[in-house]
């Protein structure tokens, strides 16, 4: 009861860190669910409480910080200090990153050994750490703290890059709601939701790598992020997105 009880307080209690904000992880969730099977879909709203997967697609943001789930922390991103080593340059952490814990999971997912509850909050986990995987920022250096030692303006008030990359961006980007993300960007040909799923959890960090170079470069600390930048980096967001959904509907539908 104890934790069913806490299951239900961190979905309502506000984010206090986040990784694309509330709205990329609903977004990353209901492209997911457009693409699944309907046996696939079934099994995890079953396992949800016949709840969805944008209702519990933040829950881990908030899990982490309590006692029962701190060991969860370092989960969400992948520090790689220099982009030419790629992910075997990732700094080794103790606890694990993005890839360990993605693919921890769907082994775990997969062995059919864990109780409803357990099942449960690997589910929520594996929902979320997919959005986590397609952020460029949760794939930044080691030295900054995947940019959050990078202080940078929005619009003329003070950030840092990671936080910029997590919401601010997004929001400015389109004033959506989940729904209508995914009305308006999830249009691809059966053959590009094919290449959005080859490759593995190491080759999609490896996408998202090239991105965040870019962005570095881009942006030194001091930049002001204004409409320019919005507009030229959107069409990578929108993709990103899409990856994330595209590629998490991919692996449920190899666990369920």
């Amino acid at each position: 009861m104890r934790k069913l009880t806490l299951f239900f307080v961190l979905v309502f209690i506000p984010a206090i860190s986040v990784a694309w904000g509330p709205k990329g992880h609903d977004v990353v969730a209901y492209i997911a669910e457009q693409h699944l099977s309907k046996r696939a879909k079934r099994s995890i709203e079953q396992i949800l409480d016949c709840r969805s997967m944008v209702y519990v697609a933040n829950w881990m943001d908030n899990a982490s910080h309590t006692s029962e789930y701190s060991y969860t922390k370092t989960w969400h991103y992948c520090n790689i200090e220099h982009a030419a080593d790629g992910y075997e340059g990732a700094y080794k952490e103790p606890k694990g990153n993005v890839v360990v814990a993605i693919n921890d999971i769907v082994l775990r997912l997969k062995s059919g050994e864990l109780s409803v509850a357990e099942e449960r909050v690997q589910l929520m986990m594996l929902i979320h750490l997919v959005g986590d995987l397609h952020n460029p920022m949760h794939v930044g250096r080691v030295s900054d703290r995947g940019g959050n030692g990078i202080k940078v303006k929005f619009f003329g008030k003070s950030t840092n890059l990671h936080s910029a990359w997590d919401s601010d961006i997004v929001e400015a980007a389109h004033r959506w709601s989940y729904k209508e993300w995914q009305e308006q960007i999830d249009r691809v040909t059966k053959s590009q939701c094919k290449s959005y799923m080859q490759g593995d959890v190491v080759s999609w960090i490896s996408d998202t790598l090239t991105i965040t170079s870019q962005i570095y470069e881009e942006t030194p600390a001091g930049t002001n992020i204004s409409y320019d930048y919005v507009a030229k980096y959107t069409p990578i967001i929108e993709e990103q997105l899409l990856k994330g959904g595209i590629r998490l509907a991919s692996l449920l539908e190899e666990i369920y």
